[in-house]
């Protein structure tokens, strides 16, 4: 379980395709001082579970179901990626209650610059749009964030500049994109109502 506040960014230093999914090796300062192999970190808001780990390095392997899933599968070397460590019992729900279970990929389709703050808005599949409402929550790559408008297809929300600053945000352009998780009280809910 996490919380969608990321830790830090890491750099991606090594993609090696093996058999048809793909090892990543993620440089990081902050996340590798307590990290143990079979933890799980998500990347980009995906739970990946560590497989081996070197001093400021780790490795993880994303299998052909999360490729399928999540934008891992265009990652390259040198590209930054958001980083969050499991949540423990003893930290602050910051955020909200995020899985690293990606429902879908997202695609940017406008990012507006204000004084102070910027409106990135996102088309999604219209499918998963009973999960959204005004002023919920969402995950955008792991980043837990407050829907501020829905549409059919698209949501928006604001970025504040500590996001922007330390996040992958800032390299975001219209076009790019990005693992979505939609909140998982109402994923719950709609089970329990079909039964």
């Amino acid at each position: 379980m996490f919380t969608g506040i990321i830790e830090e960014t890491g750099i991606v230093t090594l993609v090696s395709p093996r058999g048809d999914g793909i090892d990543f090796a993620i440089t990081a300062a902050l996340v590798t001082r307590d990290l143990g192999i079979d933890n799980s970190i998500a990347v980009n808001g995906t739970c990946l579970t560590v497989t081996q780990k070197y001093k400021g390095r780790f490795l993880v392997h994303a299998v052909h179901e999360t490729l399928t899933k999540t934008n891992l599968g265009a990652l390259r070397t040198d590209m930054r990626v958001n980083l969050e460590r499991a949540v423990s019992l003893q930290q602050r729900l910051g955020g909200h209650l995020v899985q690293g279970h990606v429902d879908c990929i997202g695609t940017v389709k406008k990012i507006e610059q204000l004084e102070t703050s910027w409106l990135i808005t996102i088309a999604f599949p219209k499918r998963y749009r009973k999960y959204l409402i005004p002023v919920g929550s969402i995950a955008v790559d792991g980043v837990s964030l407050t829907v501020a408008r829905c549409a059919p297809s698209t949501f928006t929300v604001a970025i504040i500049p500590f996001t922007m600053d330390h996040t992958i945000f800032g390299s975001y352009a219209v076009g790019t994109q990005v693992n979505l998780e939609f909140d998982l009280v109402g994923k719950y809910i709609e089970n329990l109502m079909k039964r």
